[in-house]
């Protein structure tokens, strides 16, 4: 059954306007955390609003990702999966994914699941969240690591 959207514009302007908030405040802080805090309400709304078999894996992927990238930054968890992997990018989902420390991860993950609900799905809210979802993980990326988030730039256009 669709989801109401009675409200759902008033939604995802409020999430929008604290992705682009906590982009900017994580971005001159350097503060992976307030990226994170800062895409919570928009990557909950998304497992909300989704219906389709494949959005809703989707963003249910998306959430995982954002609970164990909460993880990782609070524990300061590092661990270098390139020289483990021996490999600098793997597929994911279609898409060559730049990888690095742990933490690089669930950014990644989630540009990519974000990518797949703005091509995937027809509902104009779910594309709206998966565009401030996509904006927020890719400053997390950046705070992370500045190189990765070139490539997962790189990456993201030649997906589209």
């Amino acid at each position: 059954m669709a989801k109401p959207t009675k409200h759902a514009a008033k939604i995802c302007l409020v999430l929008s306007i604290i992705v682009v908030l906590g982009a900017l405040i994580g971005l001159l802080a350097k503060s992976p955390l307030v990226l994170l805090l800062a895409l919570t309400g928009s990557v909950l709304y998304q497992v909300y609003r989704t219906e389709g078999e494949t959005t809703r894996w989707a963003s249910r992927t998306l959430l995982a990702a954002l609970v164990l990238e909460f993880v990782l930054v609070i524990f300061g968890v590092s661990f270098d999966l390139a020289a483990f992997l021996g490999a600098s990018e793997r597929t994911v989902a279609g898409y060559q994914v730049p990888i690095g420390d742990i933490k690089l991860v669930g950014p990644a993950v989630m540009a990519v699941c974000a990518m797949i609900l703005l091509v995937r799905t027809r509902g104009r809210y779910t594309r709206w969240l998966s565009v401030n979802i996509l904006v927020g993980t890719l400053a997390l990326a950046y705070v992370l690591d500045p190189v990765v988030f070139q490539e997962l730039v790189r990456s993201g256009v030649d997906g589209i």
